[in-house]
């Protein structure tokens, strides 16, 4: 990202900035600050040119009319940040500019508008986007915005009843950058004798649906009755053979003698 200090687009000639190439919150090594004049590209600090003084990370603009131009952070690889309009206005130009941020606005968050004079003092203004009124439609020192939304977006200015308007600026909206994800890994041990380890991407489960829960009570109660009758009829029959059951009783006769043998079975079979 660049980052300019004041966060502002428009200036008087004679203020200074501050612009510097940030990554995650730190300063961005191999990053350079660039902008864009007539149509052609300088770095700042470049040997023969104006643009700017390095300080340490930091590129510093005391700023000149012909400092009006669009500016960016740029990597080795020919990566870019955003770009930033800033516009620079002479004292004898305009009277007044409009303080309104550079940098993208994240949704929701509250800004700032204020039209400052050419002597540092804030006078009571009309403020208009895209050529309407905005707020209560009369003059005020400065005016809120709450709740930033992306249709808060468009060309911003102000305007007094004596001294003119300001330059005009886009205000830019984005969204919050997301939160970030986790992740999550389990690493499983095979049982193969080979001691590898695999490694495999896992989520946790989501919860079962209204749906499949309402299926899995349907079919229970569907299949409750037939279990219920089931077991009822294995129990009836059960008792009935309990019940029922005779104790068989086997006669055998044999007669004495010797040379001729009868024997006389008498069986008595009860079934149920």
């Amino acid at each position: 990202s660049l980052i300019n200090t004041p966060d502002l687009q428009q200036f008087f000639s004679g203020q200074s900035v501050s612009l510097s190439c940030v990554e995650d919150g730190q300063t961005a090594d191999g990053c350079t600050v660039k902008r864009t004049k007539g149509g052609t590209t300088e770095d700042c600090g470049a040997s023969g040119s104006d643009f700017g003084v390095f300080k340490g990370s930091v590129c510093v603009l005391d700023l000149l009319s012909s400092y009006t131009g669009v500016y960016w952070c740029e990597t080795s690889a020919g990566q870019r940040s955003d770009l930033i309009n800033i516009t620079v206005i002479h004292k004898e130009d305009r009277a007044f500019i409009l303080e309104i941020p550079a940098l993208p606005v994240m949704k929701g968050s509250d800004i700032t508008l204020h039209c400052r004079h050419k002597d540092g003092s804030t006078h009571a203004a009309y403020f208009y986007r895209n050529s309407h009124i905005i707020g209560d439609k009369s003059k005020s020192q400065n005016i809120v915005i709450h709740n930033v939304q992306q249709s808060d977006e468009g060309s911003y200015w102000c305007s007094t009843d004596i001294s003119g308007a300001s330059p005009q600026s886009y205000l830019r909206v984005r969204d919050p950058p997301l939160p970030p994800t986790s992740s999550y890994l389990i690493t499983a041990s095979t049982s193969s004798g080979s001691g590898a380890n695999d490694t495999a991407g896992y989520r946790p489960p989501t919860p079962s649906s209204p749906v499949s829960v309402l299926h899995l009570l349907c079919h229970l109660l569907v299949i409750s009755p037939y279990c219920v009758c089931s077991i009822l009829l294995v129990l009836i029959c059960c008792s009935r053979n309990l019940g029922n059951q005779r104790v068989v009783f086997m006669d055998t006769t044999q007669p004495a003698e010797l040379n001729d043998v009868a024997v006389d079975v008498t069986t008595e079979h009860d079934f149920c």
